[in-house]
C-alpha cells in the first residue's frame, strides 16, 4: 500500500572545480565547433555524477572565476576532456579573464527562456552583412543561452564577428534552445551616423555628375589601333555621312561615323538602327529608261560558203 515513492526527488546541485584550457590545447584534431559555440568539453566522470544527481535537461552550467569575481553560463558539448580538465572556447575565457590553467568553478544552474535579446557589433564591418538576423539566428544554433555583459564571437564568410550582449528578458542569463526571441541591434561601437549620411550624400552627388558624357571622360588610344585608318573607294570618290534625304530634312546637322567599340550614347529604348552605307546614285541608274519594244535593233548579214569537194 506504501510501496509508491510519495515524494519527489530532489535535485541537488552539481559544483566542482577544474582546471580550465583553450579549446586549442585539446588532444587531437582542431575542434573549430567548439570556437563557434557557447558550450564546454568536459571530464567522463562529470556526466557520471550528473546522472546520478538527476540534473534537468538541457544541462547548463554557471562558470565562475573567484579571482575576478566574473560568470557567465554555457552548455556542455561532450564529455571527452581530461580528469580534472575542462577546455573553453577562446571569447569565453577572455570574458571570464582567464589564463591557461587556471582553476574555474562549474556549477549546475536552472534558467528562464528567453524571450528577448539586444547585441551591439563592435566593428562596423557587421554592417556589411546584408541579413544580420539571419546570419545570428544561424550561429546562436551552436549557443545554449545567453548571459548579460558577454562578448560572444560568431564566424560568417571566413570571417569572425564580435558582438556584446547588451539585454536579454526576462533575466540576465537565459536560456535560447528552442525559443521564440525578439532580437535587436543597437548601433556598432564607434558608429556615427552623420559620417553614414555623409558617405551617402558624396555618392549622391557623383551620381548627378554623370549628366556629363562619358565619351568625353575616355582616354585617347595610344600605339597601335586596329582599323585606325581611312577607307578609299575604288572609283575614286570621297564616302559621304549623309545620305540626301537627311540632308534635305536636317541640312545643319551630319551624322557622327560609326566606330567600333564605342557605344551609342544616345541610343533610344525600343528602336532599332541599321548602318548602312549611303552612296549617290550611278549614272547608269540616273538615265531615263526607254520603253521595250520587240525586235528593235541592229540586224547583221550571215554568210555560209560550200565546203569544197
Amino acid at each position: 500500500m506504501f510501496g509508491f515513492n510519495m515524494f519527489h526527488e530532489i535535485t541537488r546541485p552539481f559544483n566542482m572545480t577544474y582546471r580550465c584550457f583553450s579549446v586549442s590545447m585539446l588532444p587531437g584534431n582542431e575542434r573549430q565547433d567548439v570556437e563557434r559555440g557557447g558550450k564546454i568539453i568536459m571530464p567522463p566522470s562529470a556526466l557520471e555524477q550528473l546522472t546520478r544527481l538527476n540534473i534537468e535537461y538541457p544541462m547548463i552550467f554557471k562558470l565562475t572565476n573567484k579571482k575576478t569575481k566574473r560568470i557567465t553560463h554555457c552548455g556542455v558539448l561532450e564529455f571527452v576532456a581530461d580528469e580534472g580538465k575542462v577546455y573553453l572556447p577562446h571569447w569565453m575565457m577572455a570574458n571570464l579573464v582567464l589564463e591557461e590553467g587556471a582553476l574555474i568553478q562549474i556549477e549546475s544552474v536552472s534558467l528562464p527562456v528567453a524571450t528577448f535579446s539586444k547585441f551591439q557589433p563592435l566593428s562596423e564591418d557587421f554592417l556589411d552583412i546584408t541579413n544580420p538576423k539571419a546570419v545570428l539566428e544561424n550561429c546562436l544554433r551552436n549557443f545554449s543561452c545567453l548571459t548579460t555583459g558577454d562578448v560572444i564571437a560568431i564566424k560568417y564568410n571566413s570571417k569572425v564577428y564580435e558582438l556584446c550582449v547588451l539585454e536579454t528578458k526576462p533575466g540576465n542569463a537565459v536560456i535560447i534552445i528552442e525559443c521564440d526571441m525578439n532580437v535587436e541591434f543597437a548601433p556598432p561601437v564607434g558608429y556615427k551616423e552623420e559620417e553614414h549620411i555623409s558617405r551617402g550624400g558624396e555618392g549622391g552627388a557623383g551620381a548627378d555628375g554623370m549628366d556629363e558624357d562619358p565619351a568625353s571622360m575616355m582616354p585617347e588610344p595610344s600605339g597601335f589601333i586596329v582599323f585606325g585608318g581611312e577607307g578609299n573607294r575604288l572609283d575614286g570618290k570621297k564616302k559621304k555621312l549623309i545620305s540626301e534625304s537627311d540632308s534635305d530634312q536636317q541640312p545643319s546637322q551630319s551624322r557622327q561615323a560609326y566606330v567600333r567599340g564605342i557605344p551609342d550614347y544616345d541610343y533610344v529604348i525600343g528602336t532599332l538602327k541599321f548602318i548602312r552605307n549611303s552612296r549617290p546614285p550611278s549614272a547608269k541608274e540616273e538615265a531615263p529608261s526607254e520603253p521595250f519594244q520587240a525586235f528593235k535593233g541592229e540586224g547583221f548579214t550571215l554568210r555560209t560558203t560550200k565546203p569544197k569537194n
